[in-house]
């Protein structure tokens, strides 16, 4: 077999700083805020989930691909991602049940994705001067011109995407539940539903922008805010409603930018981490118990430490061990709590999946008063 010699790729940050690597075969340019997930499994997952909107993915683990793709390990219809920088991508696999390799379910989604780039230089990098945007690009190595991009590219910080991933209509999920929950999608991820669902919840979907009016007249025993991309204070249509959900009483659950919004919707701020977190194996402190959890987490976006803690009404109920960040909050005169990171764990471990338990028993509490 005749060897071909793979095409030459480049990856150009914001600040100039450039890496090199090879074009895995598809075609492009893209660009995008860059971030790194530390996971050693759970690509998939990773790529479809609506809250990496718009970003340059680099994954530190160093093999991507050789477990392949399969239907039941999306989050979401398609890839979010904007592209996707890697050290060794596997056009091969390995795997019972397996049902493509990685680089035609990129193909098919005309997604651009590079390889055999030092992501230990990348994430070294990103780590020390924070996130910012990148460019890369298998059709040309002009530095100059694609410099030149970079002024036409938002910054993350202010940007409103949930608008981007949102369902254009609303859709039910387990019509047959013995609870009722009317979910706002930001960009939520297919395995939430999944475990609400298992936990015997009715739920129906709704656009981003529906009205407290709206959302009240589906008569849900409780509300779900979910995940999804962007900055959180440039929704603020989104916050008025959260402050009137908040308002009605029925118990109310947020998870990632669900959870900022209800910081948002009591007066808490929000800004723009270094560089955020994203992994599977982050540590948080339950507050309640005295335990320790892993957790999975993917967001650029945290609520304020301090005026959390002046909040007379916000009891924190969980922390981030690496650096304190605020990683869960329970209001005091609502039945209303949220989390900074992901329990259902698509991809990532199962400790905090009694979240969804809470919510099912603080909805039956209600119900039963």
């Amino acid at each position: 077999m005749k060897y071909q010699r793979k095409k030459e790729a480049v990856l150009l940050l914001e600040d100039g700083t450039t890496f090199y690597g090879k074009s895995v075969g598809l075609e492009g340019t893209a660009s995008g805020e860059i971030c790194f997930n530390t996971g050693m499994t759970g690509y998939q997952e990773i790529f479809t989930d609506p809250s990496y909107f718009g970003q340059i993915m680099v994954t530190t683990n160093a093999h991507i691909g050789n477990y392949g793709v399969h239907q039941d390990e999306v989050e979401s219809a398609d890839m979010k991602i904007a592209g996707l920088v890697c050290r060794n991508f596997s056009e091969t696999y390995s795997r019972v049940g397996g049902m493509s390799d990685l680089k035609t379910y990129f193909s098919n989604q005309n997604m651009v994705a590079i390889s055999e780039v030092d992501t230990r230089a990348v994430v070294r990098h990103v780590r020390d001067k924070g996130a910012m945007n990148a460019i890369i690009s298998t059709e040309t190595s002009d530095l100059d011109a694609l410099m030149n991009m970079f002024k036409d590219l938002p910054s993350m910080e202010g940007l409103e995407l949930a608008s981007k991933v949102t369902t254009p209509e609303a859709f039910d999920r387990n019509d047959m539940g013995d609870v009722k929950i009317a979910a706002l999608d930001f960009g939520i991820k297919t395995n939430i539903l999944r475990c609400l669902e298992e936990r015997g919840a009715q739920i129906r979907v709704f656009p981003k922008d529906t009205s407290y009016e709206e959302l009240k007249a589906f008569n849900p025993d409780g509300f779900f805010l979910s995940n999804g991309p962007g900055d959180p204070s440039a929704m603020p249509k989104v916050i008025e409603t959260v402050k009137e959900i908040i308002k009605d009483g029925r118990p109310v659950f947020g998870i990632c930018l669900g959870h900022q919004l209800i910081a948002l919707a009591n007066g808490i701020s929000t800004y723009k981490m270094h560089h955020g977190h994203r992994g599977i194996n982050h540590p948080i402190l339950n507050h309640e118990t005295g335990l320790g959890e892993i957790t999975s987490q993917n967001h650029g976006f945290v609520i304020s430490e301090e005026e959390t803690k002046k909040h007379a009404d916000i009891e924190i109920t969980h922390t981030h061990l690496n650096d304190d960040t605020i990683a869960g909050i329970r209001m005091k005169s609502n039945p209303v709590f949220s989390v900074q990171y992901h329990p259902e764990s698509s991809p990532g471990p199962h400790d905090s999946r009694y979240l969804f338990d809470q919510f099912i028993e603080s909805i039956n509490q209600s119900k039963a008063k």
